[in-house]
């Protein structure tokens, strides 16, 4: 048995993976002399969508679990530990009441208006994960134009969102779904123009040359040091307007069950509310990945060039410290109210991305002309 061969197939899992599957098994179901490397490259890509899939299922339902037991803890109480050990079959628990639950649509409601959005509103998320690099070489599909896709995306979220309010035909909801149009259209504004510094640096919207872009080496001290500046300032508005865009606390208010009781899906119940369910967890995870991978270095780490798989573990380290940041706010910040909320956007976070821009662009000119980029 050839170790450096067993070595090389467990530090580079997807590459001789696919490599094994053409070799060993299409060789037994094609006919001699046929190329099976397109059906190779499907099988890979539809492997991919799965296993992406059942990631984040599995993802939400353990960080609820994680989210009310870390929210528990902040605030002096306990939290599930009762279904299964520590509580860690609860999740399933949850999930299974949920589908079991009836589902009641309004007399009055637009019917396909009401039944669209629920079944809409988790795909942007879902789509956004194709390119989003996880690893050295684990990238769906390498867009040069990735920023702008996933960007692009966001916008169907917000569609879906007013779709349900409107096809309620609920004064609650109606009244969530304009605010949630406000405020992703507010926060969605500094966030795309924090993202622009870091294209700017990177000269590419393709999401793995941004995080190439990033490693030590590839420029000088000087423009290194500049960049890791603007990056950090930059990922401050950038996560702020992604919290927001999440509609997570304090920036709950398209749900504030103080005033609105539930916003834009108080008329969902059973599956279609899971689906809007998935699709907060689905947003959270876009903006912690995101952020990630245009300002955390992305997957980035001692010991990537020789050990491969360890990208996938230092990526999944960073998206998961902000998961904790998420929670933490959740427990510790009062809800903003809505004038607060759009007021800190246009006034605040703007102005601050705007002059973010500028400085970038200076700043490079001056590295470039000086010779120090």
């Amino acid at each position: 048995m050839d170790v450096n061969a067993i070595i090389n197939f467990i530090l580079n899992p997807l590459v001789n993976l696919s490599y094994f599957f053409q070799d060993n098994v299409l060789k037994a179901l094609l006919p001699p002399g046929s190329d099976g490397f397109w059906l190779v490259g499907l099988i890979m890509n539809l492997a991919v969508v799965v296993v992406i899939f059942v990631y984040l299922l599995v993802n939400t339902l353990y960080m609820t679990l994680t989210e009310r037991k870390v929210i528990g803890r902040m605030q002096d109480r306990y939290g599930p530990n009762r279904v299964g050990p520590f509580g860690l079959i609860q999740p399933f628990a949850d999930m299974i009441k949920m589908l079991i639950k009836e589902d009641i649509v309004p007399a009055g409601a637009d019917y396909w208006a009401h039944l669209f959005a629920a079944v809409l509103v988790p795909f942007p998320g879902l789509l956004a994960f194709a390119v989003i690099p996880f690893g050295k070489g684990m990238q769906g599909v390498d867009l040069n134009i990735g920023v702008l896709y996933i960007i692009a995306l966001s916008g169907f979220t917000t569609v879906s969102m007013l779709m349900a309010g409107w096809g309620s035909r609920n004064k609650y909801a109606v009244l969530g779904g304009f605010r949630t149009a406000a405020q992703m259209v507010g926060y969605e504004v500094p966030l795309v123009l924090a993202a622009i510094p870091a294209i700017m640096l990177s000269g590419s919207m393709a999401l793995n040359v941004i995080v190439e872009d990033q490693s030590w080496g590839t420029h000088s001290p000087a423009w290194w040091t500049f960049s890791f500046l603007i990056r950090l300032a930059c990922f401050v508005v950038f996560f702020i307007s992604g919290v927001a865009m999440a509609k997570r606390a304090p920036f709950d208010i398209p749900e504030a069950d103080s005033e609105i009781v539930a916003g834009f899906y108080i008329e969902y119940s059973g599956l279609k509310f899971g689906m809007f369910f998935l699709s907060e967890y689905f947003g959270l995870m876009t903006v912690a990945t995101l952020a990630t991978t245009l300002f955390l270095g992305g997957w980035q780490g001692p010991f990537v060039d020789t050990i491969p798989i360890l990208s996938v573990f230092y990526f999944l380290f960073k998206v998961y410290a902000l998961f904790f940041v998420f929670m933490w706010f959740r427990a510790t910040l009062p809800r903003l109210r809505i004038d607060q909320l759009m007021a800190f956007s246009w006034k605040r976070l703007l102005p601050i991305a705007l002059a973010l821009i500028l400085v970038t662009g200076v700043g490079i000119v001056v590295l470039q002309e000086m010779g120090w980029a």
